[in-house]
């Protein structure tokens, strides 16, 4: 495939998009044209094609009595953009530049008409007065002059102040212009490729030729809603569509792809896995360096959630409305999706959605609560994906019934994988957690130090329903053999533990139920240790 800017003559023939393929990053786009072409051999130029497409992506095919002896990629010079969107941005603009500079002028003149009248009216003041005294003018006329002075005087500034009105809406038009101009006009040279096709055509006839190419600057990201009503969750997974490739997307056949294609693929391979003995390192100077603090479970209650809402009152309803859902194509690898309602995609990096798929899952509901923390008493939903789809990170606006209750993350859930979903706080479930008791022995010489404290959770539930609560709390760990801690007291016994301290107990709390757990715990301290990282 070769370039060039210049190339013999040849047929220009229309070849509209009719089919897009999206994939994460990039896009293929398909152009179609029908010539009638009589046989001989024929170079049909298809364009304008964006100047950021792959040029080593650009294939031609088709149908009809012909044979494709080769493509080549051309640079066409515009004087001015042959995209059509841009095109009107730019004509419509230039209208207003145009409306807006014969508004100048109109103001220049009156502005000059009102300097006249005010200079006539001051000349023609001092001559009337003289003749008025001298008994040679009349007054009657005299005032006619004035009043018909002061009315035309009045009109110009009528009309200037309309002029002024009229040059501030042009103005504020057009700077409305010039930001759609900005976010379209990419790239903004107006110069386009075109693709030159050489056919050999054996016999008069309709010839369609099938042109696609791989452009950048375009792509597709995952977006979702989560709906919570009783036990039933409904997923509906949207595919938003972005792009400023330099050429609009009219609706046509749209598909997204999990796809990622790459300039080059290959297997991984292993470097030889070496053993050897330590060896002294020369010595280095000394740098300050920044240590991440570890974190301890402050993640754990923002992570999880919690709860079984009560379900919802039988009650007389119409049928719900049915998303519709993108028609799937599984590969061996990916898939694609096609949806049911054609998409158009301008080049303007706006985000169009199209609906990918709708999924009624079943949930098992309970709420997570993490008090040393947060009261906060968390929704979580576990679900499996029971669909034949891969659902891949993005998003995920919550609610529950009608109501916005916030927003997730979803990771790549794959078919028949068990996820835990976060589906917002319910302030029904009351979680909370005081100090009881602390105690504190004092410093004597060649002693060690005693540090007790004892807490309370009070767990309640205002639901309806039973409520499924998992409560976590933590003992200290000591990192130091001068430090030792010793649990007293955890009531009731906890149901896990783990070697990091964690503890975790799961409650089952009927409507208006309540529960206290009590845990206590003593931290001995060696002779002239000092403790940090302690908390009430």
């Amino acid at each position: 495939m070769t370039e060039t800017t210049q190339q013999p003559a040849a047929t220009d023939a229309a070849a509209p998009i009719v089919a897009v393929t999206v994939y994460p990053d990039r896009a293929r786009v398909t152009r179609r044209a029908e010539p009638r072409l009589p046989p001989g051999e024929h170079r049909v130029e298809l364009g304008p094609l964006p100047a950021g497409l792959d040029r080593e992506s650009v294939r031609v095919g088709g149908h009809g009595p012909a044979t494709v002896l080769g493509v080549d990629v051309v640079t066409r010079r515009h004087a001015r953009t042959p995209d059509g969107a841009v095109a009107g941005l730019e004509e419509r603009r230039r209208g207003i530049a145009a409306e807006l500079a014969e508004l100048t002028d109109l103001d220049a003149v009156q502005q000059r008409r009102a300097g006249f009248l005010e200079r006539l009216a001051e000349r023609a003041g001092g001559t009337f007065a003289r003749a008025l005294a001298g008994g040679e003018a009349d007054p009657a006329a005299v005032a006619g002059f004035v009043a018909s002075v002061g009315e035309q005087l009045a009109a110009v500034k009528a009309e200037q102040r309309e002029v002024a009105r009229r040059r501030e809406d042009a103005t504020a038009r057009l700077a409305a212009a010039d930001r759609e101009l900005v976010a379209v006009r990419q790239p903004r040279t107006p110069d386009r490729l075109a693709a030159v096709v050489t056919v050999a055509v054996r016999e008069e006839g309709d010839v369609r030729l099938e042109l696609s190419y791989v452009v950048g600057a375009a792509g597709w990201t995952c977006s979702y809603d989560l709906r919570l009503t009783g036990e039933r969750l409904a997923l509906t997974w949207f595919g938003l569509v972005t792009q400023h490739t330099g050429e609009d997307w009219p609706e046509c056949d749209l598909r997204l792809s999990t796809a990622r294609p790459a300039a080059t693929a290959g297997v991984p391979e292993l470097d030889p896995w070496f053993l050897d003995r330590p060896r002294p390192m020369p010595a280095q100077p000394m740098m300050r360096s920044r240590m991440a603090v570890p974190g301890g479970t402050a993640g754990m209650a923002a992570d999880m959630v919690a709860a079984a809402l009560p379900p919802a009152p039988a009650a007389a309803k119409l049928a719900e409305v049915v998303e519709a859902a993108a028609v799937v194509e599984q590969g061996v690898s990916a898939a694609t999706y096609r949806p049911v309602r054609a998409v158009a995609v301008p080049a303007d990096g706006s985000a169009h959605r199209a609906t990918v798929a709708a999924l009624d899952l079943t949930a098992t509901l309970d709420y997570v609560t993490a008090p040393v923390r947060s009261p906060d008493a968390h929704l979580r939903a576990t679900a499996v994906n029971g669909s034949p789809h891969t659902l891949l990170p993005g998003p995920a606006a919550v609610f529950h019934d009608a109501d916005f209750v916030g927003s997730t993350t979803l990771e790549t859930w794959a078919p028949g994988e068990e996820v835990e979903l976060a589906l917002g706080v319910d302030d029904r479930v009351r979680v909370e957690r005081e100090l009881v008791r602390r105690t504190a022995t004092k410093v004597t010489l060649g002693s060690s130090r005693r540090r007790e404290a004892e807490y309370r959770i009070s767990v309640a539930n205002h639901t309806p329903g039973t409520a499924r609560v998992t409560v976590l709390d933590q003992i200290p760990v000591s990192r130091d053999e001068g430090i030792s801690v010793r649990e007293l007291r955890a009531d009731p016994e906890p149901a896990e533990r783990t070697d990091l301290g964690v503890l975790t107990w799961r409650l089952t709390l009927g409507p208006g139920d309540s529960q206290d757990i009590h845990l206590g715990l003593r931290v001995e301290l060696a002779r002239n240790v000092e403790m940090t990282g302690w908390r009430e």
